[in-house]
């Protein structure tokens, strides 16, 4: 039992006293840590978002634009109470020439 004391009392004494640093990493100067920082900035992250854009841009431009053909899957637009806008039956941010009612879409007369 004294061993088991003087093991608890040498344990709290060390973390009293600042206990034992784990970190193995060298103290680094802040100055060239934000130099490499900025350097990364601007030679990876600003050429990474440019070639983001380009690649979007370029795949917007070969896209085709026509809607797809509407298939009454019984399991999409399910409406079982009314949206609280409008007349109820179209969403908040509805499109008629993307986004399809229930009975199909606004402009082609059933």
């Amino acid at each position: 039992m004294a061993m088991l004391s003087r093991a608890s009392w040498g344990l709290s004494r060390s973390l009293r006293v600042g206990g034992r640093c784990f970190s193995a990493a060298p103290q680094h100067d802040t100055q060239s840590a934000a130099r490499l920082w900025k350097i990364l900035t601007f030679v990876v992250a600003l050429p990474g978002v440019g070639v983001c854009m380009l690649n979007a841009y370029l795949k917007a431009q070969h896209h085709s634009h026509e809607r797809p053909e509407f298939i009454p899957y019984s399991h999409l637009r399910i409406r079982t109470k009314p949206f609280p806008w409008g007349n109820g039956d179209k969403t908040l941010f509805h499109n008629p020439h993307v986004n399809a009612l229930p009975s199909g879409y606004e402009d082609i007369e059933h």
